[in-house]
């Protein structure tokens, strides 16, 4: 079942939120940041029950 994280943008700091679907697994993708529409890169990690998400510009 989707999830709604909250993550900060890189580029402009806003808060966002981020809907992750945590039964796909591990992932990485590309989004637009919903505040300044810049592509950042999303890095989810799912272990076990547990879901962490690393929101980072696609320079880093």
């Amino acid at each position: 079942m989707p999830e709604a994280i909250s993550a900060t943008c890189p580029y402009c700091g806003e808060p966002i939120e981020l809907i992750v679907d945590e039964s796909a697994g591990s992932t990485r993708y590309i989004e637009d940041c919903q505040v300044c529409c810049r592509p950042m890169q999303v890095d989810v990690e799912v272990d076990g029950g547990q879901v962490s998400v690393r929101v980072r510009t696609g320079d880093e």
